[in-house]
């Protein structure tokens, strides 16, 4: 399921890099993963990059704005769910107890967001696709190919999108840490785990990327200024993962995977 032409409603579709110097970040992961990266002009001398495998469209990134620079935004990868109407998931999701960062708005004629931030605190997008649909590679190196929620909550969590998007929670033992598989329907949507205290991170949904060798992602991403945040490490009957951050401190997961989803 690398190409991807439509997402079920409840699927996150695209990571977006809000970065504080767009130039250096499109050095960085270029590569670090072979991105070949575009630049469409959005207005104002502003645009917006698309980083493309095989000519397809796999995820984004751009220079934050002036008054995102002036609150001290960190750079940092933004999540986003394909939902079939914005405007009801955020009608929802205000009675739930969530709050906006940013209110629906049409972005052109490429489709409709909004972001949130759940009743715990991390931030994610809802995307309405209309021209885009999100990344059309997913599950293959330098791509998506998961999304995992660590928050100091997970019950308060777990109410919040089982109940906005319909997901079901399952709840593992996964290493003495209670791992909650979420699924969307009969496809697992995304993981949740709570914070562990040496990570010392706020509540986030962690954007992971395929790769094809761990260790020499790592090595790379270290070789083009990144930091190692977890070294890389095996996950029993999964794969070898590791968490790194960028060259401008921006935090992302890799994982090669013992065998990637259908």
């Amino acid at each position: 399921m690398s190409e991807m032409a439509e997402y079920k409603p409840g699927t996150f579709c695209w990571p977006e890099l809000v970065a504080s110097d767009s130039g250096k970040a499109k050095e960085f992961y270029s590569k670090l993963f072979s991105w070949d990266i575009t630049d469409v002009p959005i207005g104002n001398d502003n645009v917006y990059s698309m980083a493309h495998i095989r000519g397809k469209e796999t995820a984004a990134l751009y220079e934050m704005w002036p008054e995102q620079k002036e609150q001290g935004i960190p750079t940092h990868w933004a999540s986003y769910i394909s939902v079939s109407n914005v405007d009801e998931v955020v009608e929802k999701a205000e009675s739930l107890g969530a709050a906006m960062v940013v209110s629906p708005m049409d972005v052109f004629d490429a489709g409709r967001m909004a972001a949130i931030i759940d009743p715990t605190g991390a931030i994610f997008s809802v995307w309405q696709p209309l021209k885009h649909i999100g990344a059309k590679v997913v599950n293959e190196h330098g791509a998506l190919v998961w999304n995992e929620l660590a928050t100091n909550d997970t019950e308060k969590a777990k109410e919040f999108y089982t109940e906005l998007f319909g997901w079901q929670a399952q709840d593992m033992d996964f290493n003495g840490i209670i791992y909650t598989m979420l699924m969307n329907g009969d496809r697992p949507a995304a993981g949740m785990l709570p914070i562990q205290e040496e990570w010392c991170v706020p509540p986030v949904w962690f954007v992971y990327f395929a790769v094809n060798n761990c260790d020499v992602i790592v090595d790379e991403s270290v070789e083009l200024g990144g930091e190692i945040v977890i070294p890389a490490k095996d996950l029993p009957d999964v794969g070898r993962m590791a968490f790194l951050k960028d060259s401008q401190g921006a935090m992302f997961a890799v994982i090669a995977l013992n065998k990637l989803p259908d």
